[in-house]
């Protein structure tokens, strides 16, 4: 696979990492009793509904060709929590649901790298896994709007109003989750795949 061909391919992986991601946050809502997203389009795999022009368009390309870097994400599902069964929890289990599929298909590809015979296979499907990985572990970082926000805020009702007063805790919440959030990666990715990647 050459230089361009490698980048496409990641660049669909991100897009449809990205779909799936978005379509999970769709169906928890839904399975709670929230049909806003069904009821704008939005509970599908069909990637359209899902495209945002900066984050899955603009930002992927730029940073995997001028920076050889990756990150994205699609447009955010909309959902209403007065809506959810679970009003204590329910935003929470519809935040996490989007990192916890992005998590699933990392182990489903690392399985099937782990022990797959066809060799050929086990490079793109690394690349596959380790997308999976990073965007649940970049959308669990705790600053808004990101889905660990949703975890953090439910848990520590008090930290929404700290996030509120003063942005320095939004900094420092992003530092370290950067700073650590490759190490994490590689961690899972071995734990999944059996190696390094």
């Amino acid at each position: 696979m050459s230089s361009i061909e490698l980048k496409i391919f990641i660049y669909a992986v991100i897009v449809f990492s990205a779909i799936i991601h978005e379509y999970c946050h769709a169906w928890a809502a839904y399975l709670q009793g929230d049909s806003t997203a069904k009821d704008e389009g939005r509970l599908t795999l069909n990637p359209i509904p899902h495209l945002d022009m900066i984050g899955t368009v603009i930002i992927p390309l730029f940073l995997l060709f001028f920076a050889n870097s990756f990150i994205g994400w699609a447009k955010p599902v909309p959902f209403n929590p007065y809506n959810l069964k679970n009003q204590k929890w329910g935003r929470t289990i519809v935040a996490l649901a989007g990192p916890a599929s992005n998590l699933f298909v990392a182990l489903i590809f690392g399985m099937l790298v782990r022990f797959s015979i066809f060799t050929f296979l086990h490079d793109p499907f690394g690349v596959i896994v380790y997308i999976n990985i990073f965007l649940a572990l970049f959308n669990l970082i705790p600053i808004p709007p990101l889905d660990g926000s949703k975890l953090l805020f439910d848990a520590f009702p008090r930290a929404e109003a700290a996030f509120a007063k003063s942005n320095i805790w939004l900094f420092v919440a992003l530092i370290i989750g950067m700073v650590f959030l490759p190490y994490i990666a590689n961690f899972i990715f071995i734990f999944f795949v059996g190696r390094g990647f």
